[in-house]
């Protein structure tokens, strides 16, 4: 029987049919076609990355040299370059085998086993750096450093990283893992004036390379990160941890035995008693220091961008005043007689307070090595009575007070703290004027005391000086800060009273180009008000009185405006040791700031000299910096506005115990002889005796010979 199918039925059987006999979605072809694709795509762009690493020109590491950097004065003019041409290269058979081991260990561990870019150090670092939440490791191998140091700007994007990439790719093509190596330690920077690994071994240890024994080495290697805050120099105990931080990555990673890394961690550290590679050769070289500092610090390019990537640096620099503040520091006869053992040391800067730019920098006396200890900037010792015009007379004259207002200058006790004059003497009732110039300490206490202290910190900070609560005491005013200031930071602050109450940041950096003209970081120095223009110029005015008639007298220069301030400090335990003379002063277009004394303070150690020291230097150096220039008046001071005093802090809130006993004891015992001495008839020092000087720290905080910070300048 033939079965009958109505037209429904047969449509749906032949769309199942139809549906089950359609073929499948070709995915694996897909899939293959994709390999494919994939495949053509890298051997495409591994075609493409390799004519661009043979493109890449490496010529230049045949060069001696790395480019120059050059340095620009305030005109746009080349003042200098810095040119590594201290380098005096070495074999590889020259390089002692734990010196390589230990590079390899801290700086590029698969240094030997990658082809100048290591993909797995990268991913590392990457992920570490991701799970850290900051920065902690870096991915370049050692060839890219010295395709960096050698051929690169310092900018800091992916594009630079880049060419990083390719140059390290190409420089592995041409030349041995041991080419590679010789050329980068070769060149690399070690601190303390030595490039290269020759001067290196030469400048800490006074010996050859090949014969750096494997702790030696491991300093060495170690100093490559930041040889400047890692000299063992001056950071001995920075030094030997990261010394032991290298050894124990040559230990983790089998190139050394555990009895070999026990006996490197206890061998003692020989340095060379004289530092080596002091960069007699290098122009300029505390004002470089400078440049290198704010390089780092306001822009975040290193020092061996400075010194190697052949960067463009246009400053504040004033190459006359700079040779003439030289020429004034190798006049010996300027200074006080040193010590046999220890040359007393001095530091120095010029500044404009029109824009804050730095003209001049002198950070010491002697040969000293290249980036070693810059006492213009780095110095923190306490300013003595030159810190009076800030945190006393200012805050004064702002709320009112007036130069003919009195004083009282007789004995007083502010809670156990009690201030004298440095000749023990008092004079009664005395006008503001006549305390400022003869620097008297009492009344700039008591007056300190009347308005509060809180007044001479708000002022201080306005002035640019950090404080903290440590200096919240009456030794305020007289300058017992428990760091202290720098030259720098007096310039600074003294350059508001010549800049009509504003101040302007100093600076030495303008712009910064690299080699082809790039803008890498540009200086946008913005003033701040620090106080009104008629209390700027009134204390202008006082301290004209201060070089007149005054403590300043040694400062004065004929025919042209002066106005400045003194500062001497007591030395400690000492009835009439000085351990700081300072002189601060100005013109309307330079701000000049002077600090003299020893870097290590002791019994044995210290200032015998007035308070004139630091201000005939200040006169010398002032008077060479400004030969030629035209003479400016200061603006006319028209008194500063009657204010009710009654209305500013009361007075008794500066009755806690202050810091006391090594604050200013300055200045002026009589117009004849301006000897500040205690028991000399000087003027303005307590004679508090601190207790007993340490005799076996530096006086320099961190940076310089060890102890705290500040340690040594406390007035406890």
């Amino acid at each position: 029987m033939k079965t009958i199918v109505n037209d429904k039925q047969e449509t749906s059987a032949t769309r199942i049919r139809k549906r089950i006999r359609k073929p499948r979605m070709p995915w694996k072809k897909l899939l293959l076609a994709m390999v494919a694709a994939g495949i053509l795509c890298a051997a495409a762009g591994a075609v493409v990355f390799a004519r661009l690493v043979d493109h890449q020109d490496i010529a230049r590491l045949e060069e001696p040299l790395p480019a120059a950097t050059v340095i620009y004065d305030q005109d746009g003019k080349e003042a200098t370059r810095i040119s590594l041409n201290a380098i005096e290269p070495v074999s590889y058979g020259s390089l002692p085998k734990p010196l390589v081991d230990a590079v390899v260990a801290v700086e590029d561990k698969r240094f030997f086993e990658h082809g100048g870019t290591d993909m797995w150090g990268i991913s590392r670092a990457l992920l570490t750096n991701l799970t850290s939440g900051k920065t902690v490791q870096g991915g370049s191998t050692i060839t890219q450093q010295l395709a960096k140091n050698v051929f690169l700007t310092q900018e800091r994007t992916w594009t630079r990283k880049w060419k990083e990439v390719l140059l390290a790719e190409n420089i592995e093509k041409h030349y041995d893992k041991q080419q590679i190596m010789t050329m980068y330690l070769n060149q690399i920077y070690f601190g303390e004036g030595a490039w290269g690994i020759k001067r290196a071994a030469a400048a800490y240890f006074g010996k050859e390379a090949n014969r750096l024994t494997l702790s030696e080495s491991a300093m060495l290697a170690g100093l490559i990160k930041a040889p400047s805050a890692l000299s063992p120099f001056k950071h001995m105990e920075q030094a030997k941890a990261r010394r032991n931080v290298v050894l124990q990555l040559m230990k983790d990673q089998g190139k050394i035995g555990a009895a070999a890394y026990d006996a490197a961690v206890s061998e003692p550290i020989k340095l060379r008693s004289a530092e080596a590679g002091k960069g007699e050769a290098m122009k300029y070289p505390y004002y470089i220091d400078q440049l290198i500092r704010e390089a780092g610090d306001q822009f975040g390019i290193t020092e061996n961008d400075v010194l190697h990537g052949g960067l463009r640096i246009y400053t504040a620099l004033d190459t006359r005043m700079q040779q003439a503040a030289e020429q004034v520091y190798a006049q010996e006869s300027l200074f006080p007689p040193s010590k046999p053992d220890q040359l007393i040391q001095s530091g120095a800067v010029l500044v404009d307070p029109r824009d804050g730019g730095i003209r001049a920098l002198i950070g010491g006396r002697g040969k000293q090595p290249f980036r070693g200890f810059n006492r213009a900037v780095q110095l923190k010792r306490q300013p003595g009575s030159a810190m009076k015009p800030i945190s006393v007379y200012t805050p004064a004259f702002e709320r009112g007070y007036t130069p003919e207002d009195k004083l009282l200058d007789e004995p007083v006790n502010f809670g156990g703290y009690q201030p004298k004059n440095a000749g023990g003497g008092y004079h009664g009732e005395v006008t503001i004027y006549d305390a400022i110039v003869n620097s008297y300490n009492i009344p700039a206490v008591r007056l300190l005391n009347e308005m509060g202290i809180d007044a001479g910190m708000e002022a201080a900070k306005r002035f640019g000086i950090e404080l903290t609560d440590a200096d919240r005491t009456l030794g305020l005013a007289l300058g017992g800060l428990s760091e202290g200031v720098s030259p720098l930071d007096m310039a600074e602050a003294f350059g508001v009273f010549a800049n009509d109450g504003t101040r302007m940041p100093a600076h030495a950096i303008v712009r910064i180009e690299s080699a082809d003209g790039m803008l890498l970081a540009e200086a946008a120095p913005e003033g701040a008000a620090a106080t009104e223009p008629a209390v700027a110029r009134t204390m202008t005015s006082m301290l004209q009185g201060v070089v007149q008639e005054g403590t300043g007298e040694a400062a004065a220069l004929d025919g042209r405006p002066i106005a400045g301030k003194t500062g001497t400090t007591q030395m400690p335990g000492m009835a009439e040791g000085v351990k700081d003379n300072w002189f601060v002063g100005y013109t309307p277009q330079l701000v000049g700031a002077v600090w003299l004394g020893y870097d290590r303070t002791d019994a044995a150690h210290y200032l015998t000299t007035t308070s004139k020291a630091a201000a005939a230097v200040f006169g010398k150096l002032m008077g060479e910096a400004l030969r030629g220039e035209p003479v400016m008046a200061f603006p006319k001071a028209n008194g500063v506005p009657k204010k009710n005093k009654n209305d500013e802090p009361p007075a008794g809130q500066g009755e806690e115990k202050p810091d006391r006993g090594k604050a200013d004891k300055e200045d002026k015992p009589g117009k004849k002889d301006h000897d500040d001495r205690p028991g000399k008839g000087g003027k303005d020092g307590p004679k508090e005796d601190p207790g007993p000087p340490d005799k076996h720290k530096p006086d320099h905080p961190k940076g310089h010979g060890g102890g705290k910070p500040g340690k040594a300048e406390r007035n406890d």
